[in-house]
This record gives structure tokens, sequence and C-alpha cells, in this order.
């Protein structure tokens, strides 16, 4: 299923074919100079939109998708009509269009509900509504060209190489741009407009050329990611503020791909993979320098690490060796139970009902920053004329620790481990049958992502400054099973996205209060709705949502027969 309006008639279409560019081209027009117009009579909402040639949040965005309609127009006929035979533009211009719509709309709604009424809304507003709504009718006119293989448009190296780094720039300056947003209905506008950008982009195939660009070119790619992950703190201005949400991400997305290898590849179900987390945090916050921890020894950090990581796996199979021979929803029962398990284990270590470990519900408090190599974490530093704070600080260590953990994860998918992880996921018997001893590596699959989850918890104890068991509740696990199911199960840039935006929106919509979980139980149903597989899904897990779309499996197997080199061949 597809957000679209129906498709018109063959026989509308050609009897109006005529009509539908100058209508696109006349809508996209108008989308982008209404950027240009007064939005609104009141200075003081959504970033000053009253005033003309001064283009600010909403209006920049409709800007931004009238732009890429007068791209997508002339390169159905225009100047840019050899991309027009490289992409389905007409595809991409409805998708567009709609969207479009949808953000006029929005862009309405919140000026009159901002401003007190439809009244307060200047003609800017109102041109941008008409011209999304004539790039819609336009582009349901325009004949769909059916291009089969969007692989066959290679362009030169330098080429690929300049999309690549521009895209990956698009990335750095829109994140930087919308953690800097305080008002809630800017920060919802630019993500309606960046989706309806990526709708319009992938229904035209951008991103299927994409990926075989990225192909061709991945260590330009895996360069130019961590060149925008490492350059993201130098755009913050020294805000403690979005650099602690970014920590937070990279923590819970480094946990979340480790749950990935127990979920994604292994077929899994762990409903308490937050206990991992929290085991390795846990082990920080004793062997720290604070006066509440309970253990004496306080070993280097890269010992601790160690430490905490193999405590973790330790638990995975402790927790794995019994309850592996069970299966589905017996599995994620007793998961579930050893979540809370551990939970009230660090209540009850408290001296009174066991050892004094954990100080019980009080936790560890007032865990000293790390200090590694004479470098102190706690204190701000300044690089290149930019002061960068604790919490940058911090980023930079899990930089290193998520490129650790994607390396070990993309490894093991590529390896005979990996293979042997999916063939249980897929059927596990047939698995058995030929030769795979499903147990060793179910538990070694437990133990893994354990063990990948302890090392990120080490950091975050640190990072915290203080551990408690009310961290490590179940909805943390639910959410970050969601970070996978959403992103995509299986695949590594699917969780890093699932987990940005189950963290990032939380943060950024505290204005909705108590329906936060309301709004995101909403967006679950409808990407099981619409995209089952996750909004980036591997080829396979796209076959096993689809499993009746012929067309869908002749591209996968056309993508990978271009993908086998002539060497593999041989």
């Amino acid at each position: 299923m597809k957000l679209a309006l129906p498709n018109l008639p063959e026989e509308t279409r050609a009897a109006h074919a005529a009509k539908g560019w100058p209508l696109a081209l006349a809508g996209s027009a108008l989308l982008l100079v209404s950027g240009l117009l007064s939005w609104s009579y009141d200075p003081n909402i959504l970033g000053n939109i009253s005033v003309a040639f001064w283009p600010a949040s909403l209006q920049l965005f409709a800007m931004i998708l009238g732009a890429l309609g007068l791209v997508m127009v002339l390169a159905h006929k225009g100047p840019l009509a050899r991309l027009g035979g490289w992409f389905d533009t007409a595809l991409g211009l409805r998708a567009l269009g709609t969207g479009s719509v949808v953000f006029a709309v929005f862009a309405v709604v919140a000026i009159a509900y901002e401003a007190g009424g439809l009244v307060n809304v200047n003609p800017g507003g109102w041109l941008a509504l008409v011209g999304a709504v004539l790039m819609t009718l336009g582009a349901r006119f325009l004949p769909q060209r059916h291009l089969q293989n969007f692989a066959k448009a290679k362009a030169s190296p330098v080429v690929e190489i300049l999309v690549i780094v521009a895209l990956m720039a698009a990335v750095l300056f829109g994140a930087a741009y919308v953690l800097g947003r305080e008002d809630p209905w800017i920060f919802v506008g630019f993500l309606l407009m960046t989706g309806v950008l990526v709708m319009a982009m992938a229904r035209a195939g951008f991103f299927t050329w994409f990926g075989h660009v990225a192909q061709r070119n991945r260590k330009v790619l895996t360069l130019a990611a961590f060149v925008v992950a490492f350059l993201f703190p130098f755009t913050q201005d020294g805000s403690d503020a979005n650099m602690s949400i970014a920590t937070q991400v990279i923590i819970f997305a480094a946990t979340a791909i480790g749950l990935n290898i127990v979920v994604g590849l292994a077929g899994l179900l762990d409903l308490g993979y937050i206990a991992f987390l929290g085991s390795g945090a846990y082990v920080a916050a004793m062997m720290s320098n604070a006066a509440s921890a309970t253990i004496g020894w306080k070993p280097p950090f890269l010992v601790v690490m160690l430490v905490g990581a193999t405590v973790a796996a330790t638990l995975g199979l402790i927790i794995g060796t019994p309850t592996l021979r069970v299966s589905g929803d017996y599995l994620a029962i007793v998961t579930l139970a050893f979540g809370e398990i551990f939970r009230l284990s660090m209540f009850n270590l408290d001296g009174n009902n066991g050892p004094n470990l954990t100080n019980g519900p009080n936790g560890i408090p007032g865990i000293p920053d790390l200090n590694l190599f004479g470098f102190d974490f706690g204190k701000p530093h300044t690089i290149a004329g930019v002061e960068l704070g604790r919490f940058s600080n911090y980023y930079f260590i899990l930089l290193l620790l998520i490129g650790f953990i994607i390396l070990v994860f993309t490894r093991l998918n590529n390896s005979r481990i990996g293979r042997g992880w999916v063939a249980i996921r897929e059927d596990e018997r047939a698995a058995e049958a030929m030769g795979v001893n499903t147990f060793a590596l179910k538990l070694l699959a437990f133990a893994g992502g354990a063990f990948l989850a302890g090392l990120a918890g080490t950091i975050k104890a640190h990072q915290d400054t203080a551990t408690s068991p009310d961290q490590y509740v179940f909805l943390e696990s639910a959410f970050l099973l969601a970070a996978v199911v959403l992103g995509g199960m299986g695949t590594v840039a699917g969780v890093l996205i699932g987990a940005t935006i189950l963290k990032l929106l939380p943060e950024k919509l505290r204005f909705f209060s108590e329906y936060r979980l309301l709004l995101f139980g909403l967006l679950l149903i409808l990407m099981m709705r619409v995209r089952p597989e996750g909004l980036i899904a591997s080829k396979r897990r796209q076959l096993e949502f689809h499993e009746d779309d012929e067309k869908l499996a002749q591209e996968i197997q056309a993508d990978h027969l271009l993908d086998v080199t002539p060497e593999a061949a041989r």
C-alpha cells in the first residue's frame, strides 16, 4: 500500500496529457515564489514569516519543495531531459505534489493556530497551497515512463562522489538546523518537508540509483558519513542541550544494533534487552571513583569496558542456555521476565536483602567523568576556535564505539555465522537439517548482542553521572525493539534512522506531553500498514513482506546480478 491519490484512468490521462507539464511547471514555480512573499501578519510566530523576500522556516521549506518540483518538471521535458531518462519524474512529481499539498495545509493550520485565525494568513501561504494543488493536478496528467533499470544510469566517478558529498552535507546541515529549532511547529514542518522530499525522490527512483552508487563507492560513502558525524558538534555553537540529545541517540543506536543481531539476524524476540545495557552501566558505576561505589577495585576504564561487556555477555549466556530451547511467544515471555528480574535485583542488592553492590533504589550517583590519557571529558575544550562542552567530548568517544559496533555487525552479517543466523530466522528446522548448529548460533547471538550493549552501558554510566534501576524498565526494551522494527531489521542504516527518530521525537515534541506515546503508537501502526519491512529494508525482508510482488522479485534478482563482480562470478 502507498499513500497516494488514486491513479487516473489512462484514457483521461491521455486526453489531458498536454495540460500536465504546464500545470506542474506553474505549480512548482508558484510554490517556489510563495516563499518570497509574506505568510503572516504576526512577526512573532514561526520564526517571523511576515517579511517578504527574506524567507524563514516554513517559507524556506516551501521554496525547497518548489525547487525540487521545478527540477523534476524540467527533467521530464526540458533542459534537464537527460535526468528524465534516468528517473521516473512523473511518479516522483505525483508524490511531491501530494506531499506539498499536505505541507501547505499544515502551514496554513499552524499560522491560524499561532496567530488566532485564518484571517492572519497572508497571500504567501495561500499561494503555496494553490501552487501545491496545481503541481499535483499537473503531475497526475503526466505519463509514467516505467523505467526498468536505474542502475544503467551510471555517471562519471567524479559526479557520483559529488552526489555522495552533497547528500552527506545536506544531512549534516539538516541535523544542525532541526536540533536548533525550539518552536515545535517549525520542527514538525521540517520533518514533514524532509519526508515529502524523501518520498518524492524514492518514487522517482533516486535512492535505487544511489544504492548502486553507494555499492560502487563504499569507501567514499563510509568516509563521508563519519566525517559528517565528526563535524556535527562543530555546528552546535557549544550547545550542551543538543549534544546531550546527540549522545543519547548514539547510545540508543549502539544498543539497538546489538539487539539487531538477536532480532534482525537470528529472529529471536528479546523483550528484556535493556538489562544488558544496565549490567554494563552498573559494572562501570561500581568500579568508578564515585563515593557511593561499592567495589574497591578501580581499574583503568578500558579494563572496565571489557569487564562490563563480559559481564553482560555472561548474563546473555546464563539467560540463553536454559531458555533458547523455546521460541516465539514463550521466548518473548522469558526474556521479558529476565528484564524485570534484573531491575528488581538492582533494587535488592542494597546490603539488606542481599550483598551491598548497587545501593538499592538509590543507585550509584556522583560517578566522575572519564579521564583517558590525561583528557578530562568533564571539561570544555576549544578546537578550531569552537568550544566543545562535556557532552561533545562524550560524543566523540561514543562515535568511535558505534563505529566499532557497526564494523562488528557488518562483519558478522557477511560471514558464515551471519548466514547461519539468517537460515535460523527463515526456518530453524530446515537449517538444523542442513547441519547448522542452531542452539550454538542462537546462544552466540544472545551473548554477542549482550556484549555490545554492555560496552555502550559502561560509557553511559559516566555520561549520565549516575545509574539507578528506574533507567532500565521494560518500556526502554520496547523502544529498542521498535527502533529495530521501524528502521528495518537486519540493516545498519535503518536501525540508525529508527533509533534517531525514536530518541529525537520525544525530546522535540515535549509540547505534546502525555500524548507523545499515543503519537508513537500511531506512527508504528502507520508504518506496519504502509511499510512493514521498515524504513530501510534489506531486499530479503522486502520479499518476505511482499511475497506476491513479482515485479519486486525481478528487480531484486536484477540488482543481485548487477552487484556480482566478474571476479566473484568466476
